[in-house]
């Protein structure tokens, strides 16, 4: 067996010449201009859209204006609307990301049994505990809404 090694020649690219105007295309022609119409033509036209576009954007924050003035409650009640399902959805999100957590969506319904068993037991056994439940609601009630003239 023959252990030598042998050197290849490795061909290296040169870059490309780019004077040379077969590498790239040299454009001598002018831009062409839609048949029929003149320059003069064509920049009116231009400057006419230009004004129309600028007139329009001077005259935004009136309208602008005016349409909130005039339609302001129906859109506080689609603010209210779209915040209040956003809201819904944030928060069933959160608690979908809290039951994925191992382990505390059954402690927390532990917990939950847990509160319901003493409310039973502290105001619904006894029925003098039943009227303190109620006049505590009462008293709630009334810090809530407040004494109505009768």
């Amino acid at each position: 067996m023959n252990s030598e090694i042998r050197e290849t020649e490795i061909p290296t690219a040169s870059a490309p010449d780019f004077t040379d105007p077969t590498v790239l295309p040299v454009y001598d022609e002018p831009l062409l201009l839609p048949a029929g119409e003149p320059t003069s033509e064509v920049s009116q036209q231009l400057n006419n859209v230009g004004e129309r576009v600028s007139k329009f954007l001077a005259g935004l924050p009136e309208y602008l204006s005016e349409f909130f003035g005039e339609y302001s409650r129906p859109l506080i009640t689609l603010g209210l609307i779209f915040a209040g399902i956003l809201a819904v959805k944030m928060t069933l999100a959160l608690l979908d990301a809290v039951d994925d957590i191992p382990l505390l969506a059954p402690i927390l319904q532990l917990v939950g049994l847990g509160y319901s068993a003493w409310f039973v037991y502290r105001y619904m056994l006894k029925a003098a505990t039943r009227q303190e439940l109620g006049q505590e609601l009462g008293e709630l009630k009334n810090q809530i809404v407040g004494n109505l003239p009768k």
